[in-house]
């Protein structure tokens, strides 16, 4: 398949659905060939079942030899994207420290190890996205950890993009995205919160995972970007 991706392989981790999955079929749909990898492969598998030019893979972002052994069966990466995400949330009386790491490790530190271990398999013209998000542009109460989380993601794609360069490395912030995420507020909850934050933003409306996979795309294919938070959350910030 021709697209601006053509002949390459992007290295996608996260799970089956939502976002990662999107990201996925969009690098496919680009002309690439496309690994999809998380702690669950078995669930990945049912996922990608039948589909052209996705193979999948296990890696844990918490475990460094993990990581490290993943390298080592793939060989040369043109794009890694990392999706994964461990959220924390709660006002700060009520934050559990081992959800507050396991965020971080998720986050930040697992897309740091990605980047030692991955970055020497990727060719100059490669670039590594990562994922922020709207809760580091707009505080508030009770997304305390998951705000420093997207913050420390941020500056850690400016720092790589300077250290990896020429090798490109940019972050992604989306904003309330429907993803499926918000299915345990119920579906009257989710209704209700969902026209709330359309009426509020000057989008006037929920972000979608296509919207963030055009974001990803861009990221992978923009040769002139990088060290740049791309923020695509409806302007909710300047609500």
């Amino acid at each position: 398949m021709t697209g601006p991706l053509h002949g390459q392989t992007v290295l996608v981790i996260g799970r089956g659905g939502g976002i990662a999955r999107a990201v996925v079929v969009a690098a496919r749909d680009a002309g690439a060939h496309v690994i999809a990898a998380g702690r669950d492969r078995q669930a990945l598998d049912k996922a990608y079942a039948g589909e052209s030019d996705i193979d999948t893979e296990t890696v844990d972002l918490t475990d460094e030899a993990s990581i490290a052994a993943l390298g080592e069966r793939l060989g040369t990466i043109d794009h890694v994207v990392s999706t994964a995400s461990a959220r924390a949330r709660g006002r700060l009386a009520d934050l559990d420290r081992d959800a507050v790491r396991r965020s971080f490790d998720t986050k930040v530190i697992g897309p740091l190890m990605l980047a030692k271990h991955l970055a020497p398999r990727t060719p100059a013209s490669g670039s590594f996205t990562l994922f922020s998000g709207v809760a580091a542009a707009k505080i508030a109460v009770g997304t305390l950890a998951v705000a420093i989380t997207n913050g420390a993601a941020d500056v850690l794609a400016r720092s790589l993009a300077l250290e990896l360069a020429p090798i490109r490395v940019n972050a992604i912030s989306p904003g309330v995205i429907d993803t499926g995420a918000w299915d345990a507020f119920g579906e009257a909850g989710k209704a209700d919160y969902f026209a709330d934050i359309a009426a509020r933003n000057p989008a006037r409306r929920i972000g979608t995972v296509d919207d963030i996979a055009g974001a990803v795309l861009y990221a992978m294919t923009s040769t002139f970007l990088t060290g740049t938070t791309l923020r695509v959350d409806g302007g909710e910030p300047l609500t």
